[in-house]
């Protein structure tokens, strides 16, 4: 089953059931969905799996940046519904990587760009994102493979 229909399956779930946080965010994601088709002039085509999977990050993308800006105004009931909503998307991602999952990928993929140094941390980030999608945490993996390329 695609993400899409996984996502029509559930959201049409919460609207029988009166889920009403888990049917807003599943119509929030149903519509970045369908302006990305959009976007891509594909409006009698289905997203990919692979697209549908860059608009659901992009969502949870959102969703942790406005937690963190409405805890730092300290508007916690605000942070608590996206919190919510951030926890519904996260229940179609793919497995998260561990820790230790991470460092070996990071260090298998670092190591052919050594010799190059920081000039190379774009191309080593892409590979790790590219192949992993929603596996892991850009933010991370950054900051992983900045580390591994400074210690040469």
């Amino acid at each position: 089953m695609s993400i899409a229909e996984k996502v029509e399956k559930d959201y049409i779930e919460a609207y029988k059931s009166k889920d009403k946080v888990r049917l807003e965010t599943l119509r929030l994601l149903k519509t970045a969905a369908k302006n990305r088709q959009v976007e891509l002039k594909q409006s009698l085509v289905a997203l990919s799996d692979d697209e549908y999977m860059t608009v659901l990050l992009r969502q949870v993308k959102q969703r942790q940046e406005s937690i963190e800006v409405y805890k730092s105004a300290g508007r916690n009931e605000l942070a608590d519904k996206e919190q919510a909503e951030l926890e519904i998307l996260q229940e179609y991602l793919p497995k998260q990587l561990t820790k230790d999952e991470i460092d070996a990928l990071i260090e298998k993929a670092c190591e052919p760009f050594l010799a190059e140094g920081m000039k190379a941390m774009g191309k080593v980030i892409k590979s790790i994102m590219d192949t992993h999608k929603g596996q892991v945490d850009g933010k991370l993996v950054s900051e992983a493979v900045k580390a591994r390329l400074q210690k040469g």
